[in-house]
């Protein structure tokens, strides 16, 4: 088996959104979309991998794979629950009415149509997909309600009265909306609400997550096209303060909204409850090129989901942190297996992590990859923050492809692929001290 530490990887090929990530019978869950058949995007598979600890994780292979009309050019994003000892998959199937001569992978003029099924395991590792997947949303055929083409990702919550299911969909193909389903059974779903903004959110939302907190709800939504400001990525998660009123099925959001993470590479995030309790979510990293090992994607360190002031934070996962416990003098190490850098900084101030900079203007926090990163047409080169509130510690885990920036314990985090990082780490542009700490030994 493919055994990974820390941050979970494309065990090869390609990979991109998480899906139906859970704890469950002991193990994490994290099923992924997955194209076994090159570094490239294509017809999606659920990859799986599990772990005890979110430290350590070992990929099993396929979970799910094109078998039926419904899903035969994907099995899309969707979320697992458990009921009654078993665990659910909740999934959206494409089925192409025009395939691409030149690519069967892909369709042509966005001609595909999408169902939402399910399938069920009595242990987390043996799917039928032969026999046993159901179609539980049919492609809808009225507008007023969703788009036959643009509606996906199921994600599933318990209430007080059952179950309710949440979709991404577009109003139009002009602005984003989510559509909610409620059932008693996890089998018969019937349609309640919708919920939209308008255009200056996104076209279409994607990988809708809504859960809520000791402090109030959130909604996460990855919005395509929100961005319209030259950059290659337009389409990015954030968060909006949101309460589901379950007596009348409505759920409200606010208009303001914030991004998820300030690096603008983080997509597609989705939550669970940890083995605690806690909310917690990963998310995937895009990647603009593959690897010298051939593989491409791979997905952010777990983080703790929670509302303080009003304001949503990422902490680092505990377990994340405790692993690196190894405290060392220097960075002179094999860049695969990371550190983490805990530092200050003052106004003004500025660190080096092989040519990844990190510095303090203006009480916000910027960092600047021009270095390590390929300076493509549209790459977004330079992440910044909102003004902190909570003083300017940093967190820095750093390792081969990702150098994720957790300030104030996860009250901003910005996370950036990198390619070409230099062993070394200089502080000459601090007056503090950095501590580094290397992962624990298994």
């Amino acid at each position: 088996m493919n055994k990974q530490r820390l941050h979970l990887k494309a065990p090869d090929n390609w990979v991109n959104d998480p899906n139906g990530f859970i704890f469950y019978k002991g193990y994490y869950h994290l099923f992924y979309q997955y194209f076994p058949y090159g570094p490239r995007w294509g017809t999606m598979h659920w990859g799986h991998a599990v772990s005890k600890d979110l430290v350590n994780w070992e990929h099993r292979g396929l979970a799910l794979y094109p078998s039926r009309k419904e899903d035969r050019n994907g099995c899309f994003s969707g979320s697992a629950v458990e009921s009654n000892g078993k665990m659910y998959l909740f999934y959206t199937g494409v089925r192409y009415e025009a395939v691409d001569p030149s690519d069967p992978h892909l369709c042509l003029d966005d001609q595909f149509e999408s169902s939402q099924l399910v399938i069920s395991s009595d242990d987390g590792f043996s799917f039928d997909n032969e026999h046993g997947k159901k179609v539980i949303i049919p492609p809808l055929c009225n507008p007023a309600e969703g788009d036959r083409t643009h509606t996906r990702d199921p994600k599933i919550w318990k209430g007080k009265d059952g179950w309710y299911l949440i979709l991404g969909s577009t109003v139009g193909r002009e602005f984003g909306e989510v559509l909610i389903y409620h059932s008693t059974d996890l089998d018969k779903w019937d349609y309640v609400s919708k919920t939209f903004k308008g255009p200056e959110y996104g076209w279409m939302w994607e990988c809708p997550d809504y859960f809520e907190t000791e402090n109030g709800g959130l909604l996460f939504i990855s919005a395509m096209g929100l961005l319209n400001n030259g950059e290659k990525e337009k389409n990015q998660s954030i968060w909006f303060r949101a309460q589901f009123d379950e007596e009348n099925r409505d759920l409200k959001i606010s208009d303001e909204y914030w991004f998820i993470d300030y690096g603008m590479d983080l997509y597609a995030p989705q939550t669970t409850l940890d083995e605690e309790g806690r909310r917690t979510m990963t998310a995937w990293m895009r990647m603009p090129e593959v690897t010298e090992d051939k593989w491409i994607g791979m997905f952010c360190s777990p983080r703790i989901v929670e509302i303080k002031d009003g304001h949503a934070f990422f902490h680092l996962h505990p377990n994340i942190r405790k692993a690196y416990s190894q405290k060392v003098k220097n960075v002179n190490t094999d860049m695969d297996e990371g550190y983490m850098a805990v530092f200050s900084l003052e106004e003004g101030e500025s660190a080096d992590i092989g040519g990844f900079v990190i510095k303090k203007k203006n009480n916000r926090i910027y960092t600047d990859r021009t270095a390590v990163f390929p300076n493509t047409e549209g790459a977004h080169l330079y992440s910044e923050t909102p003004e902190l509130k909570y003083g300017c510690r940093i967190e820095a885990i750093v390792e081969k492809h990702l150098i994720e920036v957790f300030i104030n314990d996860g009250e901003y985090v910005i996370s950036n692929v990198v390619y070409g990082l230099k062993d070394y780490f200089s502080a000459e542009h601090m007056s503090g001290d950095a501590v580094f700490y290397m992962p624990d030994k298994m």
